[in-house]
């Protein structure tokens, strides 16, 4: 197994030595935990998603760009069938080994692979990359390995909505307390709690699709867009540059924006890490909430906790909600992306400059694999979710009176009394049972209004506690819960 190579050059600052990069020379570089892994190289993300934005997957994806473009250069007369099989012949032969060797060089990744396959192809090696610009190749690649990465995402995504389609359905009659302000409001479902979330994601799903097809590469322009280069080779034959980029994008099943200069439109990554911090914004809310409804006091939710599973190393009692904090850690950390791919379409001056490039390398493949993360892992959270029923209902008896107490309004103005004197009333006796709740004592404001003759007068004594009854109290939240779960099935189907 080879190693990352370093020799020991002294600082001219203060003499002393440290080490600076000089090469990498075998196949199999040696990443173990003796030096920095991104957590996405093993914590983070899926198997799958990793795969797609591999060193392999992208080098391969330059060499089927240059086998089409070679394909369609063949049409025009420009290469010979020979040459064309020998390229496809060893299309899937990576090497990488030999492609940073000749990287460290020459200080140029796609050069490097270019000499890397030509010397695999004695016949056909001399032709590749005829014409192009290395932004021809690596960013069509980015286009689709954008569009593949998505693909996935929108997988995930659309699994997440059938778990919460599922719970708005069979949680859509399950009434709860909702809160404002952190403070206990009116009744609500769970259900439609859930429905809340799932709008959102259903909203984040359709905008995610209609982006994937939208994405477009650069298409075949040359170094500022002009195609000059490809007008030259050209020249002599019955094919024009528009029809030879028309050939090449149709083998790589993806259109090419119309306009490009030497890259394509740095806009392109915006919108579509625009559209991901977005979809994390509704994870990260639902985590959030999931935090709060998993703290003792309220202790209505949980997420799944394993029997081995320790939630503190020194408190071996805690059941500490890592999936929920984990997910709001990531959707954070998503969520400042968007910046940075701001800058590099603002700041693709005139026809391209090279300060995107660095950070193209982290901030896209990042980008997906934390949504991958967010997206398992939040389906993980929800097919194990717990729903604490003694809890939903000490809650709802504590705090559900006071919001039910709307309906004995209504009902005691209907019968003549005046709308704002029992405003006042329900709220002197709403201040009493606040202060015995405080005391740990069960909430005795249904008895004290039954007892108030200024409430009785209007309203029978028998009748106070049905109309308190809060679990009456949710209007039409069970039936547009259901609604919005027929919805996503229909969006899915």
């Amino acid at each position: 197994m080879g190693r990352v190579g370093f020799s020991n050059v002294v600082n001219p600052h203060n003499g002393c030595p440290y080490p600076l990069y000089k090469h990498i020379n075998t196949m199999s570089e040696q990443f173990d935990h003796n030096t920095y892994l991104s957590p996405f190289t093993w914590r983070y993300g899926s198997p799958e998603m990793r795969l797609i934005w591999s060193q392999v997957h992208k080098r391969r994806l330059w060499r089927r760009i240059w086998v089409a473009l070679a394909a369609a250069q063949h049409q025009a007369g420009l290469v010979s069938a020979e040459q064309l099989a020998d390229l496809r012949a060893h299309q899937d032969d990576i090497d990488i080994a030999r492609a940073h060797e000749i990287e460290a060089e020459i200080h140029h990744d796609l050069m490097a692979e270019i000499r890397t396959y030509a010397e695999q192809c004695p016949v056909g090696g001399g032709i590749i990359h005829l014409g192009a610009t290395s932004m021809d190749v690596e960013d069509n690649a980015d286009a689709l390995l954008l569009r593949d990465a998505l693909d996935l995402v929108i997988e995930r995504l659309k699994r997440l909505l059938e778990l919460v389609a599922r719970q708005i359905e069979e949680q859509a009659e399950t009434v709860c307390m909702a809160f404002t302000h952190l403070q206990p409001a009116e009744p609500t479902t769970i259900g439609y709690r859930f429905a809340n979330y799932a709008q959102d994601l259903l909203a984040d799903y359709e905008s995610l699709r209609q982006l994937r097809a939208q994405i477009r590469g650069k298409g075949f322009k040359g170094a500022v867009g002009t195609a000059a280069s490809y007008e030259e080779l050209l020249h002599n034959t019955d094919m024009t540059p528009a029809q030879m980029e028309a050939l090449v994008m149709q083998a790589l099943g993806i259109e090419a924006f119309p306009i490009a200069h030497q890259t394509y439109p740095r806009r392109q990554d915006l919108l579509i890490l625009n559209a991901l911090a977005t979809m994390a914004q509704t994870l990260y809310r639902f985590a959030f909430d999931l935090r709060l409804l998993q703290s003792p006091p309220l202790g209505e939710w949980a997420e799944p906790f394993s029997a081995k599973q320790v939630g503190s190393s020194a408190m071996p009692f805690k059941r500490n909600p890592i999936n929920a904090e984990n997910i709001d850690s990531l959707a954070r950390f998503l969520a400042s992306l968007p910046r940075v791919a701001w800058d590099n379409a603002a700041h693709s001056l005139l026809e391209r400059t090279l300060d995107d490039s660095g950070n193209r390398r982290v901030v896209l493949p990042e980008a997906f694999l934390a949504t991958d993360e967010l997206l398992r892992r939040a389906s993980r959270v929800l097919s194990g979710l717990r729903l604490n029923h003694a809890a939903i209902r000490r809650n709802l008896d504590i705090y559900g009176v006071f919001a039910a107490t709307e309906r004995l309004l209504m009902e005691a103005v209907r019968n003549g009394g005046d709308r704002q004197q029992l405003h006042e009333i329900i709220r002197e006796q709403s201040l009493k049972a606040w202060a015995v709740i405080q005391n740990g004592q069960p909430n005795p404001l249904a008895n004290l209004l039954a007892e108030d003759e200024r409430i009785t007068s209007l309203v029978p004594a028998e009748q106070v506690p049905q109309l308190l009854n809060a679990e009456r109290h949710i209007g039409d939240a069970p039936s547009r819960a259901r609604q919005l779960a027929a919805a996503i099935r229909q969006a899915l189907a």
